[in-house]
């Protein structure tokens, strides 16, 4: 598990920049922002469906 730190502790700037120049490889610019999109409208449901769970005795303390 320490050698897992340690690798991932030397991902750096350029790094990044070699990921984001292949993505934008492989998916073009086109279609980056519907996966970002697609990616946001995903996390928005996520986090309505969170909130509608609450369990009922918070529901019934709130009353």
């Amino acid at each position: 598990m320490n050698s897992l730190a340690i690798y991932f502790g030397m991902i750096g700037g350029p790094q990044i920049i070699i990921i984001v120049v292949v993505i934008l490889l492989l998916f073009g610019g086109r279609k980056i922002p519907e996966l970002m999109r697609g990616l946001g409208s995903g996390i928005k449901e996520f986090k309505n469906a969170a909130k509608e769970e609450e369990p009922e005795e918070k529901i019934e303390d709130k009353k």
